[in-house]
């Protein structure tokens, strides 16, 4: 009978598993109380589990699933096990593996702290410092108890805490993203994009994690001056993938190309000769750009302006919006080129010209504008012929032509010659005078000594006031050096005639004496 007894004991204590606290074990749920769960581990007494560590779906008896050993007997002789730290646990031992393998683990932030936020990963509580989170400009409303990706970059063993960081995980995140658009984009495709940047010469596109380039070029099919008249920050458009470079990561795209190009059949619209209206939406110095119809615009160049006038600012005759009737006088598909002329609608007055302005003939005119040389005449036939400041005076050194005459200014004038061919027309404005210089030779003779007055110094010489709007000239070799460069303007100084040029117009003075 006592072998017996022995016998049975001793199976008994085979059946009851070595267990030891601070172990995870397994163990089944075999009832459920108000407060408590009951778990057999395989021990001579079962476990007691309060029933708070239990999520509902782990509520179940016969149920088998792991819990932490805190004490293999308590005051009431029963296992104290728990759920939670269990959970913990495991959750360690995967985080250590994680961080060993570089695996990204999911957790969620709970807290907001100083310095950064504290993250529940595993039933661990980690830090995720402000540096790494990746949470630019976002609010912490938008941040807490939401599921994001992590990666441990420190461990704690001890104090069993981890330091996490997000920004691997939004870059893993973003090229996976790539990845994946890279193997949609396809070239000739239509894809869907919003307008992250806009430079001068273009925009870059966010096709969803991939960027790529609208160049202005391939924007409209007519000419625009700057990528915002066509996209704003922000628009969401469909773009053609023109052309791509996964290696360089480069990506072209194309929104006029979604459109028909209407330069295709340039050719059968528009015909050399024809009359056509337009409006005008560009002005450059060298001419006017005129909007024939949507996406073909063609150009006035300031030569096709005015048989008559000089065009030297289209800006002072035209403004951006005109409606103008022009003419067209070549188109080119190849190069997306329409050449238009507003003059050509009119008769070339330069057939007329000659006979119109016979040399010698006294004509009426408006001083249209002038330059450093000259001052342009518009006549009444809307031709231009200009003074040269030499035939403004018969005596007088004219320096600047603004010094005779004013802009709007009506004049008289002498026709003096006509240049059909090269449209010029040679005026003057002294020859409505008798040529003076017979009588000035007369009464200036050689050798003559007079005083005159000092007008201006030049390194060729002196003039010299002699009489109203007569001037002479003092040869710098017949003046000492150090005279003159004591002399200035207003200064009087003895002179004498040297020289009398009646046709070159012309006193020269000596005041060596």
């Amino acid at each position: 009978m006592s072998d017996t007894k022995s016998e049975l004991e001793q199976l008994y204590n085979q059946s009851i598993k070595v267990i030891k606290e601070g172990q995870v074990v397994t163990g089944k749920i075999v009832a459920i109380k108000t407060k408590e769960v009951l778990v057999d581990v395989g021990f001579k007494s079962e476990g007691i589990v309060a029933i708070t560590e239990f999520s509902k779906q782990d509520l179940e008896v016969g149920k088998e699933i792991e819990f932490y050993l805190e004490s293999i007997e308590n005051d009431a002789g029963n296992i104290v096990l728990s759920r939670e730290k269990a959970i913990r646990v495991a959750g360690w031992n995967k985080i250590v593996k994680f961080s060993h393998d570089g695996t990204m683990v999911e957790g969620r932030p709970v807290k907001k702290v100083k310095g950064g936020f504290l993250v529940d990963v595993m039933g661990i509580e980690g830090f995720l410092p402000l540096s790494l989170s990746a949470f630019k400009n976002m609010p912490d409303k938008d941040i807490l108890y939401k599921p994001y990706s992590f990666k441990i970059v420190k461990i704690n063993n001890l104090r069993r805490s981890i330091i996490l960081s997000r920004r691997e995980a939004v870059q893993k995140e973003r090229d996976t993203v790539k990845d994946k658009i890279w193997l949609e984009l396809k070239i000739g495709n239509i894809a869907s994009g919003t307008v992250k940047a806009i430079t001068d010469f273009g925009a870059f596109i966010d096709l969803g994690g991939v960027d790529g380039l609208l160049h202005i070029t391939d924007m409209s099919w007519s000419k625009i001056s700057h990528p915002s008249e066509v996209v704003v920050l922000g628009d969401k458009i469909e773009v053609m993938i023109l052309n791509m470079d996964k290696e360089s990561g480069k990506v072209s795209l194309g929104l006029k190309q979604r459109m028909p190009d209407p330069w295709a059949d340039i050719v059968d619209k528009f015909t050399v000769g024809a009359k056509i209206k337009g409006k005008v939406v560009n002005i450059l110095p060298y001419g006017v750009f005129v909007e024939l119809e949507k996406g073909i615009e063609g150009l006035i160049h300031v030569s096709e302006i005015s048989w008559a006038k000089r065009v030297n600012n289209p800006g002072e005759m035209f403004a951006v919006g005109d409606m103008v009737e022009t003419q067209i006088t070549s188109v080119d598909r190849d190069s997306r080129r329409i050449s238009l002329s507003l003059k050509q609608l009119e008769q070339n007055p330069w057939l007329e010209a000659e006979a119109k302005y016979q040399q010698g003939a006294t004509v009426s005119g408006k001083v249209r504008g002038f330059t450093d040389y000259g001052a342009f005449i518009e006549l009444d036939s809307n031709l231009e012929g200009m003074i040269h400041v030499s035939d403004m005076s018969w005596t007088k050194r004219v320096g600047h032509p603004q010094d005779v005459l004013k802009k709007g200014q009506k004049v008289d004038v002498v026709v003096l010659s006509v240049d059909a061919q090269n449209r010029r027309i040679a005026l003057g404005l002294k020859q409505l005078q008798e040529n003076p210089w017979g009588k000035i030779a007369e009464k200036y003779p050689l050798d003559m000594v007079l005083e005159a007055e000092v007008v201006s110094l030049t390194d060729f010489g002196v003039f010299v006031k002699m009489d109203d709007d007569l001037e002479g000239l003092i040869y710098s070799s017949e003046i000492e050096k150090e005279a003159a460069a004591n002399l200035k303007p207003g200064d009087k100084i003895q002179v004498k005639i040297i020289k009398v040029d009646v046709e070159q117009a012309k006193i020269g003075l000596t005041a060596r004496i």
